[in-house]
């Protein structure tokens, strides 16, 4: 599935003053990298050039204002195409939040992983699980299946 069978509007989202986009070329780097990095308790301080490679490698969806074209949401999907896919750093511009835009924004990216006819979809959320409710998104029916391995963020991607 290409970002061209994605439809530019979104159940919820105010079509006359949104659009919503898959389209990798739409996303304004250094806004959501400042959003991210500066405004957001999952990757505080991460680095421009881990995010931008990040992005390389994910589905990125995003709001945009019609008439200005400024991104006002971003959401970025990690995924194998087939059988599973992590949605995560979803973010709204705080001055856009209360106007449908979340909602907007992740039932854009739903409707889009739902024509791939993936198994499994996770998240992970410390204050929006009833935003992601609304889309049946329900906590691990099997918690204790799941395990994770972290370490500290590298401040810059390893040499390639």
């Amino acid at each position: 599935m290409t970002t061209q069978d994605t439809p530019d509007t979104a159940p919820g989202l105010d079509a006359t003053r949104y659009r919503f986009t898959a389209d990798p070329a739409d996303v304004d780097r250094a806004t959501v990298h400042r959003w991210l990095s500066e405004h957001s308790y999952w990757a505080h301080g991460r680095a421009r050039a881990v995010q931008d490679a990040a992005i390389d490698g994910s589905l990125c969806f995003g709001v945009l204002e019609r008439a200005t074209g400024r991104q006002v949401a971003f959401a970025r999907v990690v995924t194998d195409g087939a059988t599973f896919a992590w949605l995560c750093d979803v973010f709204v511009e705080e001055s856009e939040r209360g106007n449908g835009v979340g909602t907007g924004l992740v039932a854009g990216v739903v409707a889009h992983l739902e024509r791939l006819g993936l198994g499994r979809v996770l998240l992970a959320t410390a204050d929006a699980h009833g935003l992601y409710e609304r889309f049946d998104f329900t906590p691990l029916p099997q918690p204790t299946r799941y395990m994770v391995r972290t370490r500290e963020q590298q401040l810059d991607p390893p040499a390639r």
